[in-house]
C-alpha cells in the first residue's frame, strides 16, 4: 500500500476534473509540476524574466490548478479568439456586449491586453480584446497569418461554436474518452514519483490492488503501462507541455513524441 508521504496522489476523484480540460489547460497541469518552475515562482521577484523561460507571459501560482489558474501563454494558443474594433463596419454589424457574452466569467490583465476567460459545463473560452475595443463597438476576429491558414480557421470556428452553442456542449457524455482518462493517469503517476512512490505503488492506486495482484508481470502488462505513465508525465512535464500549449511544433499536440499513449 502507498505510504503516508504519497496519500495526496492516491485518491483519484481528486483528478477528475482533468477529464474536461483542453491543450491549453493541460499544459499547464504539466508545467505547474516542475520543481525548477516551482523555485522561479518562489524567486519572482529577483527574477523578472523567469516567464519567457516557460512559455509565459508572466507567472503563474503553480499551487492553483487548471480549474482557477489561467496561464497566458506567448505566443498565444490557437484556441485564444482575437477581437478588434472594426475598421469600417456595415450598417448591420454586430456590436461588443460584453455582458452578453455566455458562462462564467473571469477577465484577467496578461500584461498586454484583458483576456475574458469564460466558462461553461464542459467548455472554456479564452477571448482576447484589443486596447481599443469598447462594449457598443462592431469587431471583428482574428486569426494569426501563417502559411496554412485552414487549420487556424478551423480552430477559431470550434471556439466561436462553444459561445453559440455552450447549452448543447454541457450535455454530460456517457463516459470519458480514451485520451481523457490518458492524462488523468498520466498526471496522477506524476505526482506519484514526485512523491517518491514505485511503480507498484502507482499501480495499486490507479487501478486497484486486485488489478496488480492479477496483472503484476516483470516485464509487460500492468507493470509496463505505468512504466510509460511515469515516462509520458516526465517528459510532458520536462517541456513536452509546449506542444500542448502551441509554444512550438505547431499541430502535433498529443501526439508528439514527448506524449506518446502507454
Amino acid at each position: 500500500m502507498a505510504e503516508p508521504s504519497v496519500k495526496h496522489w492516491y485518491p483519484t476523484a481528486a483528478y477528475l476534473y482533468v477529464l474536461h480540460l483542453d491543450d491549453p489547460a493541460l499544459a499547464w497541469e504539466y508545467l505547474r509540476r516542475h520543481p525548477d518552475y516551482r523555485r522561479d515562482w518562489l524567486r519572482r521577484r529577483r527574477r523578472v524574466d523567469a516567464a519567457k523561460r516557460w512559455g509565459l507571459r508572466v507567472l503563474e501560482d503553480p499551487a492553483l490548478d487548471a480549474r482557477t489558474a489561467h496561464p497566458a501563454w506567448f505566443p498565444d494558443h490557437d484556441a485564444v479568439v482575437q477581437l478588434y474594433p472594426d475598421a469600417d463596419p456595415p450598417p448591420d454589424a454586430l456590436v461588443f456586449e460584453f455582458w452578453r457574452i455566455s458562462g462564467d466569467k473571469r477577465l484577467i490583465h496578461d500584461g498586454k491586453r484583458l483576456i475574458l476567460i469564460t466558462h461553461g459545463p464542459g467548455y472554456c473560452v479564452r477571448l482576447a480584446f484589443a486596447p481599443g475595443l469598447g462594449d457598443g463597438m462592431a469587431y471583428v476576429y482574428a486569426i494569426r497569418a501563417c502559411a496554412t491558414t485552414y487549420p487556424r480557421y478551423q480552430a477559431l470556428v470550434t471556439e466561436l461554436d462553444k459561445l453559440a452553442a455552450g447549452v448543447v456542449l454541457a450535455v454530460a457524455k456517457p463516459r470519458p474518452s480514451p485520451t481523457s482518462l490518458l492524462e488523468l493517469h498520466t498526471l496522477q503517476a506524476l505526482d506519484a514519483t514526485l512523491a517518491g512512490a514505485s511503480l507498484r505503488e502507482i499501480a495499486e492506486g490507479l487501478f486497484g490492488t486486485g488489478a496488480v495482484v492479477a496483472s503484476w508481470y516483470t516485464d509487460g502488462g500492468l507493470r509496463s503501462k505505468v512504466r510509460r505513465l511515469v515516462r509520458r508525465g516526465k517528459a510532458l512535464m520536462d517541456g513536452g507541455y509546449r506542444r500542448l500549449a502551441q509554444l512550438e511544433s505547431p499541430g502535433e499536440g498529443r501526439s508528439a513524441p514527448t506524449a506518446k499513449r502507454p
